[in-house]
């Protein structure tokens, strides 16, 4: 089985953030990840991470804003990242600056760059191009847009690779995140090729690929050999809860990504981005682990 990853915005939301990662130690997890650590000095998570023995594999970069204080507050204006927006490169810059600062401190290898939503003035033709789409349509992204986003992610894969961080980018599917810039594997396969830094590489939501594209499986198959695949996620799809509530039959992909990593020594973890159906009941998240308790063989 993968190497899983606990995701502590997400999951054991009964207790305060600092409190996750015991409880992420007693389910069995060696390793956690979670979307913004900068209400919390990183100090305070640094000694959680050591007492619990948990590894840090995953910080996002700021929705918006340039200081940890901000970022509940762009969350709930609605922003979801700034690389794809002209105009905002200090933002961006400074907001990842932040993000890496974090990643150094925890000892986390791999930032998630947020690309942000389509701006109004660019969405006229963003929804046809989305639903006709069967390769990444990079001509048909608005050109400001793309060229800001390259440029971003070309100084933030510059200025991880001198700490040995990877900067991963991730589709995104327009149901949860409307206009979101980045929504197609092709889309993103094609943007880090472009880039052509080596530790940019693709954060590979099983999740958020069955929304917008399924065929799961021959995905896998197709993309972990290229080698630009950093990272996955999962989710029950469609309601992002465990895995084992839904459509997808995740023994069978799991099962094929074993075969996968073991033919390609692909390297990465697996980070369970769900939502437990009774994650704000005490103990909830745990009870809703019975999916990953009676697997045979899986790693935390």
């Amino acid at each position: 089985m993968p190497r899983f990853a606990a995701n502590l915005s997400l999951m054991y939301n009964d207790l305060p953030f600092l409190e996750r990662f015991e409880a992420a130690r007693q389910d069995g997890f060696k390793h956690v990840e979670c979307l913004f650590p900068y209400e919390h000095e990183s100090d305070l998570i640094v000694q959680q991470l050591r007492k619990n023995a948990l590894g840090q594999v995953l910080i996002n970069t700021p929705p918006g804003g340039v200081e940890g204080s901000q970022v509940g507050k762009m969350w709930d204006l609605g922003m979801r990242g700034v690389a794809c927006m002209p105009g905002r490169e200090q933002e961006f810059e400074q907001g990842f600056m932040l993000a890496l600062r974090y990643a150094k401190a925890l000892g986390c290898g791999q930032i998630h760059v947020m690309a942000g939503c389509v701006p109004n003035e660019y969405r006229q033709h963003e929804d046809q191009t989305i639903k006709n789409s069967t390769s990444s349509d990079l001509a048909q992204t608005p050109g400001p847009l793309l060229d800001t986003y390259l440029a971003n992610l070309y100084k933030a894969g510059t200025l991880a690779a001198g700490e040995g961080i990877r900067v991963l980018i991730e589709p995104i599917n327009t149901r949860d995140i409307p206009h979101y810039f980045l929504n197609r594997q092709s889309q993103a396969h094609d943007i880090v090729q472009t880039v052509g830094l080596p530790n940019i590489q693709v954060q590979m939501d099983l999740y958020h690929c069955q929304i917008v594209e399924g065929d799961l499986i021959e995905k896998i198959k197709h993309y972990l050999p290229t080698g630009r695949v950093g990272h996955l996620q999962v989710a029950g799809v469609p309601m992002r809860q465990e895995l084992h509530m839904g459509e997808l039959n995740y023994q069978e992909v799991f099962r094929v990504l074993d075969e996968v990593s073991a033919s390609t020594q692909w390297p990465g973890f697996v980070g369970l981005e769900y939502r437990p159906r009774e994650g704000s009941v005490l103990g909830g998240t745990s009870r809703g682990l019975t999916w990953l308790k009676s697997a045979v063989n899986w790693q935390a």
